[in-house]
């Protein structure tokens, strides 16, 4: 009788225990799929190898001074092209792009990766299902690749179970992603080589951001920086109460937005911008500042200016007290029209219902092209890379918000000062800047703003450079600056010093 119960008592704990193991989520493991191809560049052949899935990054974990192991945290879906034959010295550039939010598709098949969408331009957009060629240009003839998707962005995740929160914010953000570059330089014995760091738009924060972590907590030392639409510093291009800042340096590309739609006659660009850029570095703060105390002649030949030179009416620019936000200025500039301008790309226009809205309710810029992007890089995953996975590609992710930057409470949103002390560690780090002319998100003029404060000895302000675009936000977009980017960036990264 003992012995039966006994026996029912151990059937029971074996019950359970399977109860429990069938509850449990199955332990995720990498799902890495390669293939091989080729692409002609400059009339020669070049083989390269294309790694494609998801990375399952793991944490230590330590309890009462105990560690309990090494375990799972997210699933990281990144694509790497590796040249064959390549070797351990060639240059490899990890690239991702913004948001907070963004998948990595827009630099992956918009202007760096093997194949490219055909997207079309402003005022010329391509018709669905759109197509993909290959990238003549591709950096990939010049440096390896690794396309990172940030969590919740393409097919990224946290782990079943997993809070995806963690990863929502500055810092979670930065951790994962330094382990990803950390794992695939470890795994794939890449240490000795040239490092390069490409991000877009908020990517470039997360780029300044990542060669300071990396240094400092691995000892992973980047050769370079690649950052295209730049924002390192959040108070430029927030239009916040008592931030006087953004209205200053956002003018100038208002100029040129305004240029790109005849508000400027045959005037030259530059001429347009060198005036724009002399009023918002002098007369434009110093008026601001003055508020009550400017006379009426001084009010009134300010208003003159930047009614001139943003393309707006003297009678708009009095209204908003002199200070232009910027979805009211795309909303604004050609109302005459019935016509909107976008915010990414001053130069796509859009339409909306109701022609007196103070503020638009689309971005042109973004849903004109994110059509041709989102089949692109559906179809080229699954049929050309040979992934499958039923998981939505979040293309664009409104998941991860809100967006967390606890670690700056009370504090502007910058990493000025990241960069100085990466690049003071690590005198050889160079600094590649690219900026679009008609780019209403991060404007040209606040890049250069930042880039004269950062906080480094005069001497290291050679490994900066800056390129300009005669386009927007994803300037390559526009094929010449397509053109002329790749090869601007494909001098940077074969530089040495």
């Amino acid at each position: 009788m003992a012995r039966n119960v006994g026996g029912m008592a151990a059937s029971e704990d074996k019950t359970d225990e399977a109860k429990q193991e069938s509850t449990n989520p199955a332990e995720p493991v990498d799902d890495l799929v390669s293939t091989h191809h080729s692409i002609t560049v400059a009339g020669a052949e070049l083989a390269y190898t294309a790694t494609t899935g998801r990375i399952v990054l793991r944490e230590e974990v330590h309890e009462d001074g105990r560690f309990q192991g090494y375990k799972p945290k997210a699933e990281v879906f990144v694509t790497a092209y590796v040249a064959d034959g390549g070797g351990p010295d060639r240059p490899v550039t990890f690239a991702f792009n913004g948001g907070p939010g963004s998948s990595s598709v827009w630099l992956h098949v918009g202007l760096l990766g093997p194949r490219r969408v055909i997207s079309g331009d402003a005022g010329a957009l391509a018709p669905p299902p759109y197509g993909l060629a290959d990238n003549a240009e591709t950096l990939l003839a010049h440096s390896d690749l690794v396309f990172i998707d940030p969590v919740s962005t393409g097919y990224s995740r946290a782990v079943e179970g997993g809070k995806p929160g963690e990863f929502h914010g500055y810092q979670g953000d930065i951790e994962s992603i330094g382990e990803v570059i950390r794992l695939w330089t470890t795994r794939n014995g890449r240490w000795m080589s040239p490092k390069y760091l490409a991000g877009e738009s908020y990517g470039t924060l997360r780029a300044a951001a990542l060669a300071e972590f990396l240094q400092s907590r691995h000892g992973l030392y980047p050769n370079g920086l690649v950052l295209i639409s730049s924002v390192l510093d959040m108070g430029t291009i927030r239009f916040t109460e008592g931030n006087d800042l953004p209205y200053t340096l956002f003018l100038p590309t208002y100029a040129a937005i305004a240029h790109y739609h005849g508000k400027h006659g045959d005037r030259p660009l530059r001429e347009v911008l060198d005036e724009a850029e002399k009023f918002a570095a002098e007369d434009y703060p110093w008026a601001l500042a003055r508020g009550a105390r400017l006379s009426a002649e001084e009010r009134e030949d300010i208003v003159r200016r930047i009614a001139e030179l943003s393309g707006l009416t003297e009678e708009y620019v009095d209204r908003v007290n002199l200070r232009i936000e910027h979805i009211r200025f795309f909303t604004e500039l050609l109302r005459d029209r019935r016509l909107t301008v976008g915010r990414m790309d001053g130069r796509f226009t859009g339409w909306e219902p109701d022609a007196a809205v103070e503020r638009f309710t689309d971005d042109p810029s973004i849903s004109h092209i994110r059509g041709a992007y989102a089949a692109a890089i559906n179809h080229y995953v699954r049929e050309e890379l040979d992934y499958r996975n039923d998981l939505p590609y979040e293309v664009l992710s409104s998941r991860v918000h809100p967006w967390s930057f606890k670690e700056f409470e009370g504090a502007a949103v910058s990493v000025v000062d990241k960069l100085g002390a990466a690049m003071q560690a690590n005198p050889h780090l160079r600094v590649h800047v690219a900026s679009g002319y008609t780019d209403g998100a991060t404007p040209y003029f606040a890049a250069e703003h930042v880039l004269a404060r950062l906080p480094i000895p005069e001497q290291l302000r050679e490994n900066i450079e800056v390129r300009y675009y005669p386009a927007g936000h994803m300037m390559y977009v526009h094929e010449e600056s397509r053109v002329q980017q790749s090869a601007d960036l494909a001098a940077f990264v074969t530089r040495r010093p």
